[in-house]
């Protein structure tokens, strides 16, 4: 599958509330403190992980806000989301694809490890620090495709060879909105 035909099975409309600037090439605010990431941002993950993305594949999407790149996934994703608001609207808007029930509340930054290990995670905000958690819980092989930093940010990509070793290495700058957890939000 190319990056093209992984982008094009999910319509980016049903997935942001402004439907009219639903395909701007940027962050739209879906509300508590959250927002949808830019197509291009879309575009960068999907062809980066998309080597890892085969039938059977476990992709774990921290901070899975609306539901968009949960429903872009492959194989089974766990979509991690902790604002209830969101889980609520992302599980319509999956419904609405014809997706069904795919996110779930109890988990946080620190991933979901009973589901683990993953093949792929991405996470959706920018982590203050690599967080280890999310390391451990990459499969052998696996990649991780995370902003890091507060005020100066970069996507990283992790990879966990077939022995267990891991490299990161930084990608380009990036500007997220924090990685954050239950606490209440603005």
């Amino acid at each position: 599958m190319t990056r093209r035909q992984a982008m094009s099975k999910v319509d980016r409309a049903n997935y942001v509330y402004n439907k009219a600037s639903a395909y701007e090439d940027l962050p739209q605010p879906i509300g508590h403190g959250a927002t949808i990431s830019a197509p291009h941002m879309h575009a960068h993950t999907v062809e980066n992980l998309l080597p890892l993305l085969c039938p059977g594949a476990r992709v774990l999407d921290i901070g899975s806000g609306s539901g968009y790149l949960v429903a872009d996934g492959a194989g089974t994703v766990v979509g991690i989301e902790h604002v209830p608001e969101l889980v609520d609207w992302s599980v319509q808007n999956l419904a609405r694809d014809g997706l069904g029930a795919a996110l779930g509340g109890r988990a946080h930054q620190d991933g979901y490890p009973d589901a683990g290990p993953y093949d792929v995670i991405h996470v959706g905000a920018a982590a203050p620090t690599m967080p280890a958690e999310l390391v451990e819980q990459l499969a052998c092989p696996g990649r991780m495709f995370i902003p890091v930093g507060t005020v100066a940010q970069q996507i990283v990509q992790v990879d966990k060879d077939a022995d267990g070793n891991v490299t990161q290495q930084e990608l380009f700058d990036v500007m997220y909105v924090p990685l954050t957890d239950r606490k209440p939000q603005a």
